[in-house]
């Protein structure tokens, strides 16, 4: 296509000023994190910190972010959750352009659905666990409703998050490379560092939880509390369920309302007592509330999708099947194990036809001994099968298939373009556990 210079000239003057009048900048570049007291983190950040900074966006309000990279690599930001168009969705494999180095890129889009959504890096780390996920580039985002009655006193986000990750050798008896992590904490500090969550008696608290690891499952509990569970990765459940224990595989996210009904000094934090005392948690402080925060062991219940669904049929009994077999190819002794989606390894993975307005059922099974938390990009999910059970109304979109287990899931073609689907791991990620569907 031929463009005058005059036309050039004003495409240019217009990018300019798009660029130059953002909604909100988002830098990337080198950070140090104090996560406990003498424990320092060097990493990569938005804005000088890790999590970057909240992003609070309304629904359906168009937006635009310049994304700024003050590294000597290139880096892309991936908008998780969002119905966007592949061009913007910040995935290299959708066709979402890198970000150069010292460099900038605009991102415009119409933020949709609402609720709670998170930013993170979307590059490849391979052996190299300074980059991708393992970093502190990631942060909350908030899609605001039209609509929200706001039924709650505080509003919190908790991020749950390694640090310092490395390699080991996996446990009983696995010779395969694994990562494993030197502190932890809950935002930017350890538990115990950094000021306490401070509230009241009979204060409704909404807690916006997040796991931001790379590799790790996170069971969390609230000693004294239960949680209220109203949303998991930012969409509403048909109905509020109580529990006291969650679990969240990587990417996962769940809106919990929590009744303060227990004064005291209490600690919400990993049920595993190791990843605790690496500092994953957080002190909830009561006013005029003094001591030693409390830890009680919560149930051992087995975490189960169901309870948080509705009974009833599959929602479309039109979809149709999409069978996705997820296995694990032995590398060998101190190497990384290699991940096959229907036989193959992305970038040789075929790629899936589909057709806008038809509806999928994702076949999960996962004939691996590990759990995978798998995502869709651009799209949402809705359980339909558990186990063998039905379910219906818990909308994803990351999805736990637990090891040697089955699920099924599905989403509606209507956001058109080529969109990733992986496993949230890094670890399966970088190593195979990809591949793309795509609009015929």
């Amino acid at each position: 296509m031929n463009i005058s210079r005059r036309s050039f000239l004003k495409l240019t003057a217009a990018a300019t000023l798009s660029a130059a009048q953002p909604d909100c900048t988002l830098r990337i570049g080198k950070i140090t994190l104090e996560v406990a007291p003498g424990k320092f983190v060097k990493t990569t950040g938005f804005n000088g910190s890790a999590p970057g900074p909240l992003l609070r966006l309304k629904e359906g309000q168009p937006v635009s972010i310049q994304v700024v990279n003050e590294l000597d690599r290139q880096d892309i930001v991936h908008w998780h959750g969002l119905h966007i168009p592949s061009s913007v969705d910040g995935a290299m494999e959708e066709g979402s352009l890198m970000v150069d180095g010292h460099a900038s890129r605009l991102y415009s889009f119409t933020p949709k659905p609402s609720g709670t959504r998170w930013y993170h890096t979307h590059t490849m780390a391979g052996r190299d666990l300074n980059r991708a996920t393992y970093t502190g580039e990631f942060g909350f985002l908030y899609i605001e409703p039209k609509a929200d009655p706001g039924a709650f006193d505080q509003e919190h986000f908790l991020a749950f998050r390694e640090w310092d990750a490395y390699m080991t050798t996996g446990a009983e008896g696995d010779s395969s490379l694994s990562v494993a992590y030197k502190h932890c904490s809950v935002n930017s500090h350890a538990l115990g560092f950094g000021e306490p969550i401070r509230v009241k008696p009979r204060q409704r608290v909404m807690l916006r939880m997040l796991n931001a690891s790379a590799t790790v499952h996170r069971r969390v509990a609230f000693s004294g509390h239960q949680f209220q569970v109203v949303a998991m990765d930012g969409n509403a459940l048909p109905k509020p369920v109580a529990t006291d224990v969650l679990e969240l595989g990587p990417a996962e996210r769940i809106d919990a309302v929590v009744q303060m009904n227990q004064p005291g000094v209490w600690i919400l934090g990993a049920t595993d007592d190791h990843d605790r005392r690496q500092g994953l948690g957080i002190v909830f402080e009561y006013a005029n509330q003094t001591g030693e925060a409390q830890w009680t062991a919560p149930s051992t219940a087995r975490w189960d999708y169901r309870i948080f669904g509705a009974s009833g049929p599959p929602a479309d009994s039109s979809a149709k099947p999409l069978p996705l077999v997820f296995e694990k190819k032995w590398a060998g002794n101190n190497w990384v194990d290699h991940w096959t989606v229907n036989g193959k390894s992305y970038p040789k993975t075929d790629v899936i036809p589909i057709h806008a307005g038809d509806t999928y059922r994702l076949i999960f099974d996962n004939r691996s001994n590990e759990a995978h938390p798998v995502h869709l990009h651009r799209h949402t999910l809705e359980l339909v099968e558990v186990e063998g059970a039905p379910t219906s109304g818990i909308r994803k979109d990351v999805v736990v298939v637990g090891a040697k287990r089955k699920l099924m899931a599905e989403f509606k073609a209507d956001n058109p373009g080529p969109t990733l689907f992986h496993c949230h791991q890094q670890m399966h990620m970088d190593y195979g556990f990809m591949t793309l569907l795509n609009y015929a």
